[in-house]
């Protein structure tokens, strides 16, 4: 059983550690071998397992309820659509969103940053407005901004880095300028780990007169998040790393900027009325949500919200912050291992290199001792050309990750060593 921190609260009291072998239980794809060795799932920056209550939510919509939501009078379409319209809800009760309408369903994470930049973005921003993004972003918090340069002559700046992966904090304040219209940066870095101070960069940028974007495609997961604390006016993140379906995802938006945005795409149920001479647009959320959505896919998201809103998060954050220090000490002690990334905010992931092979060769080895990593730039071409590195070797966390899987990481490594070494 894996170990795990204990918890002192605000009263003193030390309360149970996090249950990971409880979770773990939840999650059938854990008990399969993988070339006859049990499976180290370390791949879950990129997309997290489902537990079983996922699973058997999105079945039972195929097997008993699923219709076309919206407007349909029989029984199954009005079932449907008050499981669909309940994840709303849902999903704003979980971030605390002010209303349930400030909630769009998406594909993902890239639709809905894509989705500002061509609503919000092509409506406000004209030739010489500045996007001030940060140089440890997912190309999918980078390319749109760039499209829309394009398009609109705006001028992208960049926050850099240090080389320990840190954000140059003082330079926030020289590149934010009266013509900044937006700042839109990850709340975690999917390459490194680090942790933005996301609400005091938000009150920065409001302060200089600019909306705030925050990716938080990996910081749902692994944190409680506050949309009215933290301020921001869009925030977007993927239901397949919240240990939900692929193909979902969630953009929150403040109302009045929402209301005020043009339509993405044009199409059935993002209308009020039509004519060939005019089309009159629903009210947000639905102007944003044309055709027919990943229905199954939005209840499976929901699913998933109930369940991981459920989990003690006190001790899912110590618990993590454990994986986090175990990790890095097992690994540090490895011969010819460098990590890259050395922020000291960081969560659930740890990037490494090894002197002796390149990562690509580590993934493959690792995987036929049954450890699951991801290998490569992670999307995020410019950290890697920031550090003067091509790729590195990445093992990430979730709920269900515990000790034993870094002892299967640190001993795969070993048998890269033998083999490179």
């Amino acid at each position: 059983m894996a170990k795990s921190t204990a918890i002192e609260n605000t009263d003193g009291l030390i309360t149970a550690p996090f249950d990971v072998a409880s979770v773990r239980a939840q999650f059938p794809i854990l008990s399969r071998q993988v070339h006859g060795k049990p499976l180290a799932f370390l791949d879950s920056a990129a997309s997290a397992q489902k537990p079983e209550c996922v699973i058997d939510s999105i079945t039972h919509t195929y097997e008993h309820t699923y219709a076309n939501v919206h407007r349909g009078v029989h029984l199954l379409s009005a079932e449907t659509s008050e499981a669909y319209e309940a994840v709303r809800e849902k999903t704003r009760a979980f971030i605390n969103a002010a209303r349930e309408e400030e909630i769009i369903f998406t594909s993902g994470t890239t639709a809905a940053i894509n989705m500002v930049a061509q609503t919000w973005g092509r409506a406000n921003l004209g030739e010489g407005d500045e996007i001030l993004i940060t140089e440890m972003e997912h190309h999918s918090n980078i390319v749109p901004w760039q499209i829309l340069c394009e398009e609109k002559g705006c001028i992208l700046r960049v926050i850099p880095i240090d080389d320990d992966g840190n954000l140059v904090f003082e330079k926030i304040e020289s590149l934010l300028g009266p013509r900044t219209k937006l700042v839109s940066i990850t709340q975690v870095s999917n390459a490194l780990g680090t942790v933005l101070p996301i609400k005091a960069i938000t009150e920065m940028a409001h302060h200089a007169g600019a909306l705030v974007l925050i990716d938080g495609a990996q910081g749902v997961p692994h944190t409680r998040v506050d949309i009215i604390d933290l301020d921001c006016d869009f925030y977007a993140f993927s239901g397949h790393k919240l240990y939900g379906p692929t193909g979902t995802g969630v953009l929150y938006g403040k109302y009045d900027l929402l209301q005020a945005m043009p339509p993405w795409q044009g199409g059935g149920d993002m209308i009020r009325t039509v004519s060939f001479e005019h089309t009159e647009y629903a009210d947000p959320p639905y102007r944003f949500e044309a055709g027919t959505p990943n229905i199954a896919g939005v209840i499976g998201l929901g699913a998933a919200i109930d369940w991981f809103a459920a989990l003690d998060m006190p001790g899912l954050e110590a618990h993590e912050a454990d994986l986090m220090a175990y990790g890095t000490e097992q690994l540090s002690q490895l011969k010819g291992l460098k990590i890259i990334g050395n922020a000291p905010q960081k969560a659930a992931v740890i990037s490494f290199m090894l002197d002796y092979a390149h990562p690509h060769d580590i993934g493959t080895i690792l995987d036929g001792e049954g450890v699951a990593i991801r290998t490569g730039h992670h999307c995020a071409q410019p950290v890697m050309d920031r550090l003067k590195i091509p790729a590195t070797a990445r093992a990430s966390f979730g709920v269900y990750t515990n000790r034993a899987d870094i002892d299967a990481l640190v001993g795969a490594i070993d048998k890269v060593r033998e083999l490179f070494g």
